[in-house]
């Protein structure tokens, strides 16, 4: 494939339009399945194993991160995460375009982020044709477990989406968000801070845990 060809097709995947396995092969050197795997067979004592791992599997990682293994990715280097991450076991990132998340960003077990999709008509998925949109999820975002996440979304800083949700549409700030597909159930309040602290009350269980 020609350097023509290829930022021709780096371009459809970057207007969000439909490429096929095939015409974005010439991508296959950045991915870290390799690291991937190596890294989820790490044992828990080797903290600093790990962290190597993890600095080159993702295209950028902040300080005192925490991911569970195992975790899986299409790319990994196409992931970006910030300060303060706890991701949970069994996270997966389908990475064809960048996901980027940001600082105290919370994970539950089982939740899938995916920037791909396929065309709804059989013909055009020949070759697995697919089209991708990033993802972005803002500052101290929770995410509750079994959650997905789908092409294109944005969740806004400080909301929590509940544990099985399906995340169609971006998000606001400081929200809950449920259900299939996820809608905005409400705002997040100061009375939220005195939610399961001493003499509080719980309004709602929106998620599993992280």
């Amino acid at each position: 494939m020609t350097d023509a060809h290829e930022e021709e097709v780096l371009a459809r995947i970057a207007k969000g339009l439909v490429y096929t396995e095939s015409e974005a092969a010439f991508q296959a050197s950045r991915r870290r399945t390799d690291q991937i795997f190596a890294y989820n067979h790490t044992p828990p004592s080797e903290a600093d194993r790990r962290r190597s791992l993890l600095v080159e599997i993702l295209g950028s990682v902040g300080e005192r991160t925490v991911l569970l293994p195992p975790f899986h990715a299409g790319f990994g280097s196409n992931v970006h995460i910030g300060d303060d991450f706890f991701g949970n076991v069994n996270l997966t990132f389908v990475d064809d375009v960048d996901i980027r998340i940001g600082d105290g960003v919370m994970i539950a077990p089982s939740v899938t982020l995916t920037t791909t999709g396929h065309p709804v008509h059989p013909s055009r998925r020949a070759d697995f044709g697919r089209f991708s949109e990033p993802i972005v999820i803002e500052d101290k975002v929770w995410i509750g477990s079994n959650a997905v996440v789908l092409p294109g979304v944005r969740i806004g800083h400080g909301s929590v989406v509940g544990a099985g949700s399906v995340v169609s549409r971006d998000i606001p700030p400081m929200t809950v968000a449920v259900g299939t597909p996820c809608r905005v159930l409400r705002a997040i309040t100061d009375e939220d801070l005195t939610t399961r602290a001493q003499g509080g009350t719980t309004r709602m269980r929106p998620t599993g845990s992280a």
